[in-house]
């Protein structure tokens, strides 16, 4: 069981895919609203995602936007980006796409790759959506872009979902 399946959509682009539908687990009639309130809650408590600047630009069942803007304190010795900072962005991304149904869900691992350097005062955004979930686990694909839309970095996560403890309460 899952909270939130994807259509299977062959050939198209992450952008264009058509949105998830749900199986609403919690009994909450609007899994919309319930993504933003478990948004609200999660970040009410990140304080990493506070403390390196990330906005939550849009949530939904499973997926999430993050941004957040390069800043001088996170470059390396070569004035680019560290790439901790990168990967913080789409693991925020992660977190955030995979507990949108209110199930608590962690990071089981993560393969990241960099394409291109963060630059000082880049805009960068981390779209992360649900490929595939079933009982406890999921896998999620997530791509870093900066303010030009060139892709920064792309990151596999594999998730494990915590059955029965959800991210907040809903009644």
């Amino acid at each position: 069981h899952r909270c939130c399946e994807e259509r299977q959509s062959e050939g198209e682009s992450f952008m264009n895919e058509p949105q998830a539908f749900v199986r609403d687990r919690t009994g909450e009639a609007d899994a919309q609203s319930l993504a933003e309130r478990v948004r609200d809650a999660m970040f009410a408590l990140d304080n990493t995602a506070q403390d390196l600047g990330i906005e939550v630009l849009d949530i939904g069942p499973g997926r999430s936007r993050l941004a957040m803007t390069v800043q001088p304190r996170m470059l390396n010795g070569f004035g680019i980006c560290h790439g901790a900072y990168i990967t913080a962005i789409a693991d925020s991304a992660f977190a955030y796409a995979c507990n949108a149904c209110n199930e608590q869900t962690v990071a089981s691992g993560i393969a990241l790759d960099f394409l291109l350097p963060g630059r000082p005062g880049d805009r960068l955004t981390a779209n992360a959506r649900e490929i595939r979930a079933s009982g406890r686990t999921g896998l999620y694909d997530i791509e870093v872009f900066n303010q030009h839309g060139e892709l920064v970095a792309v990151m596999r996560g594999k998730s494990y979902r915590m059955k029965g403890r959800p991210v907040m309460q809903t009644e």
